[in-house]
């Protein structure tokens, strides 16, 4: 694997278990606070990115390598099986980049402006999404409305599963997933391995009815149906915790 992820996940875990809090500087976009406490872990070991910026992807991206870091904060307890991924198609490769996601949840409702992050998953985006082809583009049409001057804009929003909804023995633990094939390093220990298998039928379009607003999904083969990825939950060398499972989502 690439030793600096590995890096930046064991010095998440170090700042877990010294007691290195998220700091609130506002009541609105707690996302970034968590987004700012992982921040703080690349500068602590000096990993060079570009600043993050509002609907940029992914959020950290670093200067050395062609690699990407998208955070999510989650607030718990609260909406955890989903999350919105606006305008953006997850998955682990993007723009020439290797992108891996970091999930956090955080106490809902905190006693003051510092507290304690929960649990933590960084994994590679393949995770999610391994279908490295679809391009995201944002299209509109025009002509709608009485005098035929309205605009749609197309601006799609993916709502996809977290990683804390496909697997068992993530909660209250710091782990790390990667494709199977990532280069072993000995600072960590194998907890699990995970497997997701391709589709029979991918979605490829829609129609939209406007008259009585209706979508109308359209279905294709997935010629990789029954394809497994295969993935491997790590934990840091002697940690104790569950064994990682996949949950059974059917």
């Amino acid at each position: 694997m690439s030793s600096a992820v590995a890096d930046i996940f064991l010095q998440c875990d170090r700042a877990v278990r010294r007691g290195q809090l998220i700091h609130r500087t506002n009541r609105v976009d707690k996302e970034f606070h968590f987004q700012n406490w992982f921040q703080s872990r690349l500068d602590e070991i000096q990993v060079a990115y570009d600043p993050p910026a509002r609907n940029s992807y992914p959020d950290f991206r670093l200067v050395r390598s062609p690699v990407g870091y998208e955070v999510k904060g989650l607030a718990y307890p609260g909406r955890e099986a989903t999350y919105d991924a606006n305008s953006q198609m997850p998955t682990g490769f993007h723009n020439g980049r290797t992108v891996y996601y970091v999930f956090g949840r955080y106490p809902k409702d905190p006693d003051g402006d510092d507290y304690p992050l929960i649990d933590l998953v960084l994994f590679h985006g393949d995770f999610l999404n391994a279908n490295h082809e679809y391009v995201h583009e944002n299209k509109h049409i025009t002509g709608f409305g009485s005098y035929g001057d309205v605009m749609i804009r197309d601006r799609k929003m993916y709502v996809a599963p977290t990683p804390f909804a496909l697997t068992n023995g993530t909660a209250g633990q710091r782990t790390l997933i990667l494709p199977s094939d990532a280069e072993a390093d000995e600072r960590l220990e194998s907890c699990g391995e995970l497997i997701r298998v391709e589709t029979d039928r991918l979605l490829v379009g829609y129609n939209a009815d406007l008259m009585v607003n209706t979508l109308t999904p359209q279905f294709a083969e997935n010629p990789s149906s029954g394809l497994e990825h295969r993935f491997i939950a790590y934990r840091p060398a002697g940690a104790d915790g569950p064994t990682v499972t996949m949950k059974d989502t059917a």
